[in-house]
């Protein structure tokens, strides 16, 4: 099904969800789906789509939320290369992401430390060639949607013979979360999967899903239409059987994804073991830098270390992101933390589950 600018028609949603509903009834039994994207979470819960889901359909909010996923290890390391003489580059949303003592970058930028916010890494590799004499390490978070952009910017920085550029590597892989997650058996019927992420990564790396785990998997979009749509496919597999995985995107997701986007993230990055928010170390499931390009690794140059650090006090993201538990389940939801006064980045980024469930939930 192709959704035009009539995505949005109070018609189609309505019989959509008409569909829905008929389909569980046909089904007869409770589905606890879980969605692994940060714009998921933020459409269900701001259209108001959550609580116009049938009873017997559980949505779960797991690690899709790129800010939210960044290991309190990681977070300890922005902050030690932030007390060094160098040039920090950042999105918006790391500066307010706290460490387990509370500090966080912005805090640290009030301190005296150079911390820029960029909307691309292609600007911290122009701040490196307006600053020659300073290094600059942009801090790269995020998942196979953002990872080409930052390999590019690595090539790019070569090219220019931008000795002073390094990227310190936080980005992770989403399917080796999806296998951490289902071999947990936290009781999930089956996952949305994301459509950035298969922008680049096609449908080929989650076919585990229904292959292994035989539960459905289907690539949805971000509209409320696309997203209900999606669910209709999750549970007419679970009736029929999970078989492959479904692209409910396929007016935008090629089923072979972005074949040069990948070559151009597999030139720079190659798997490596990294940490994860609420899921711990997860075996190839992070992005390090190759070594025909580590004059632009960060960790190698500044000696960084993810050590391990105790968690932040009575922060329940982890277990958010995990989907053992929903935002308000935890005690410090909408008391001590708020989209104001974060505890943890689950709260933090615009993205992320408690600041989504804060803003749009009518009280669940």
């Amino acid at each position: 099904m192709f959704f035009n600018k009539n995505y949005q028609d109070p018609k189609l949603n309505a019989g959509l969800l008409a569909r829905l509903r008929n389909e569980m009834e046909s089904l007869g039994r409770p589905v606890r789906f879980m969605e692994v994207c940060g714009t998921h979470t933020v459409s269900i819960f701001r259209s108001g789509l959550r609580s116009l889901l049938p009873d017997s359909m559980e949505h779960l909010s797991g690690p899709g939320c790129p800010v939210c996923v960044t290991h309190d290890s990681e977070v300890a390391a922005f902050l030690s290369l932030a007390e060094k003489d160098v040039i920090i580059a950042t999105f918006g949303d790391l500066l307010r992401v706290p460490a387990p003592g509370g500090r966080n970058l912005k805090n640290a930028k009030s301190e005296g430390a150079d911390v820029r916010i960029v909307y691309s890494p292609m600007d911290a590799v122009n701040i490196a060639a307006d600053n020659p004499g300073r290094d600059v390490v942009f801090l790269a978070v995020g998942f196979e949607t953002t990872a080409p952009g930052v390999a590019g910017a690595i090539m790019s920085a070569k090219k220019r013979g931008l000795s002073n550029f390094t990227v310190l590597s936080c980005h992770k892989l989403v399917p080796p979360a999806l296998e951490t997650l289902l071999s947990g058996n936290n009781s999930i019927d089956a996952f949305l999967l994301p459509g950035h992420v298969a922008v680049i990564t096609g449908t080929a790396p989650f076919e585990f899903v229904p292959e292994k785990w035989k539960k459905p998997a289907v690539i949805g979009g971000f509209e409320p239409a696309e997203i209900v749509y999606a669910l209709i496919k999750i549970v007419e597999q679970i009736k029929s059987g999970p078989g492959l995985v479904v692209n409910a995107y396929g007016h935008v997701v090629p089923a072979d994804g972005n074949p040069s986007a990948r070559k151009i993230m597999d030139t720079v990055f190659e798997p490596r073991d990294a940490k994860w928010r609420g899921l711990g170390m997860i075996p190839d499931s992070g992005l390090g830098i190759r070594e025909e390009f580590e004059s632009a690794d960060a960790a190698k140059r500044y000696g960084i270390v993810f050590a391990d650090t105790k968690p932040i006090p009575g922060c329940r993201c982890g277990d958010v992101l995990s989907g053992k538990m929903t935002p308000a389940g935890c005690p410090l939801f909408g008391k001590v933390c708020t989209p104001r006064t974060p505890t943890g980045p689950c709260m933090v980024s615009t993205e992320g589950s408690c600041a989504a469930w804060y803003n749009y939930s009518s009280g669940e």
